[in-house]
């Protein structure tokens, strides 16, 4: 194991609305294509994990919290240009030890896992988080749904125009409130025992993000049936290329809504987002199906990397 050498501090704050324009001009210019790195997700998120994030030597690094708080970990860090990520590292290391801790980063991808490697033979553990890998479209598929795979898409689309006259209405702050109604009636018809806990975090990310969405840089879109909210989604991007789903909601008793509403919403989207990240399935079995329905063009694989 390399000896970690002595070196500056990172000094992290906390993640902030005003911090949008510093973190985005590392991680829209970025290769990395995991929702991790949408700054929506980063501070809307930010009341669960005490979110926080440095920039030194060209580099951007979020740290947060686990473990109550207890046990510090990371993001893989996104450098500029010629950045040396083994001296992105050895801070990492550093900062670790100093709360006597290994180092953990999460949501490695493969092109990360590429990368530590060839700057620290055999110096990680790798841990895949199958529960935690992203969804990845083509953008083109989901707004074409072109194909034999795509049938039953098609059929719930179709059945929804024949059964109900809609408007597609962009999001704006005036329709925030309407929004918050179909969440709150959703969360009625769909929370249990056993995960209210998960939703009731949701729920607070979410309007939080609805109720800083301009601020937030998101873009999103809403059907509206008989001066109704049945559906709505919303995202932002997370590089040049790659746009994330954040958020997708409508009243199932509107049969084939969330087709129509993920068609509409990635049809509105700018050519220049190739990619669509519908994010993770957390491991439910009904959430993972709904996914894998719409045929990603592949699972973006994220692993745990544990320095040795």
């Amino acid at each position: 194991m390399e000896t970690l050498f002595q070196t500056d501090t990172l000094v992290f704050r906390p993640i902030t609305l005003a911090d949008k324009e510093l973190i985005t001009s590392f991680t829209y210019h970025s290769e990395y294509q995991n929702c991790d790195f949408a700054f929506a997700n980063m501070c809307s998120w930010r009341f669960l994990y005490n979110s926080e994030f440095a920039v030194k030597d060209d580099f951007l690094f979020i740290r947060f919290f686990t473990d109550q708080g207890s046990h510090p970990v990371y993001m893989c860090p996104v450098g500029k240009g010629r950045a040396d990520i083994r001296h992105a590292i050895r801070l990492l290391e550093q900062e670790a030890v100093s709360h006597d801790h290994k180092l953990w980063i999460l949501g490695i991808t493969n092109r990360g896992k590429e990368e530590f490697e060839a700057a620290f033979p055999d110096g990680f553990k790798f841990l895949p988080e199958r529960d935690y890998f992203d969804y990845i479209y083509l953008r083109e598929d989901l707004v074409g749904l072109t194909g034999k795979k795509y049938q039953p898409k098609r059929n719930h689309i179709n059945k929804f125009k024949k059964n109900y006259s809609y408007t597609y209405l962009s999001i704006t702050p005036e329709l925030v409130p309407h929004c918050l109604e179909l969440e709150h009636t959703w969360y009625k018809a769909n929370h249990t025992e056993e995960d209210e806990e998960d939703l009731s975090h949701e729920r607070r990310s979410l309007t939080y993000a609805l109720t800083h969405f301009e601020e937030l840089g998101l873009t999103g879109g809403a059907l509206c049936v008989e001066n109704e909210i049945v559906a709505f989604s919303f995202g932002s991007p997370i590089n040049y290329n790659t746009f994330g789903i954040h958020v997708e909601k409508a009243d199932i008793r509107f049969d084939g809504a969330y087709s129509m509403i993920n068609r509409e919403f990635a049809a509105r989207l700018p050519e220049q987002y190739i990619y669509l990240n519908r994010e993770e399935d957390l491991g439910i079995p009904g959430l993972r199906q709904a996914k894998q329905s719409y045929q990603p063009l592949l699972l973006l694989e994220k692993y745990t990397a544990i320095k040795k």
